[in-house]
Parts: structure tokens; sequence; C-alpha cells
């Protein structure tokens, strides 16, 4: 079982991104999440989360896979990825400075953009397919030599099972 999760939030085309003040991914927009805590499945680690970090109750949370990573030769884990959707009733005004850094909006074109330094190396191979509405999910896992992506390959996972694991 990993220890994080990842959350990210969508509403009209755009992502609630959080540039984080500590490492991992200093300086780089992420989605949001965090550690689980004992006894927690990774859903209700991404439900606290994203309230935590962001003061929303979001409804819808779908999970949408696992990314694992490789870093100089070590396994450095991974993390259980969700997706949900904000209603656009509901009104989240940004830019908002908080302790894990600061949320704000990105386009989901300007996320995924080609050469965009400002997000992972990893979050443009594997975002695609957790915003789809018509993709199963996969293990995403990655190679990286230092911050150079070296190897990705993703495999379609059979069954959402592992979420009920605490």
């Amino acid at each position: 079982m990993y220890k994080y999760t990842i959350c990210f939030i969508e509403q009209n085309g755009r992502l609630l991104m959080l540039n984080r003040n500590k490492p991992p991914a200093m300086g780089l927009w992420n989605g949001v999440g965090g550690k689980l805590e004992d006894g927690e499945t990774p859903l209700q680690c991404a439900e606290r989360e994203v309230f935590e970090e962001t003061g929303l109750q979001a409804a819808g949370f779908r999970f949408r896979g696992i990314v694992s990573w490789c870093v100089d030769g070590a396994d450095v884990g991974g993390m259980y990825v969700f997706h949900v959707k904000l209603p656009d009733q509901v009104a989240f005004a940004t830019p908002v400075c908080m302790d894990e850094g600061i949320l704000d909006w990105k386009e989901r074109s300007w996320v995924l953009a080609a050469k965009n330094y400002g997000v992972g190396v990893i979050i443009p191979r594997y975002l695609n397919a957790v915003l789809s509405d018509d993709e199963p999910c996969y293990e995403h896992r990655f190679v990286l030599a230092g911050n150079r992506l070296m190897a990705y390959e993703a495999e379609r996972l059979v069954s959402d099972e592992l979420l009920a694991v605490p």
C-alpha cells in the first residue's frame, strides 16, 4: 500500500493547482493531496486532504489510478490518484496563499502544455488519462534520473478494490 494521495480538482476546463512551498516538488504546480493517516483508505485521505488544503467539501471523487516512481535507482514509492469535478455554482476565488503553498486555477491546456516546466515532469504523462471520463484506471510507473524522465509505462488496473484497504 502506498502512503500518499493526489487529487486533481476540475471546474470548467480549469484545474485547481497547488504551487508547493515544501519538498517534494517544491516550487512546482501540482494537485492537492497528502499522506494517509492510520486506518484511512485512499479515498478518505483524498477527501480529507482536499478539505484541509482548500476548505472545499467536494463530492463525487473518482479513483483514477496509481502513480509510482523510481528515482536514481531507488524505489521511492507512489500515490493513489483521484479526480473530482466541482459544480459550476461552487465559487473558489484564487490565488490563495496557505501553509502548503499557493492555490490557483490553471487552464487544463496550460498544465498539459509541452515544455511547461512549472509542473513536474511526470504530470503531463498521466494527467490526460486521469481527467478522462472514458479512460480506464492505470498504474503509471516512472523512472527518473535526477529530474529527468528516463522511462514511463502504464498498465491498466483490473479493479479499484484497493480503495477499501485501510
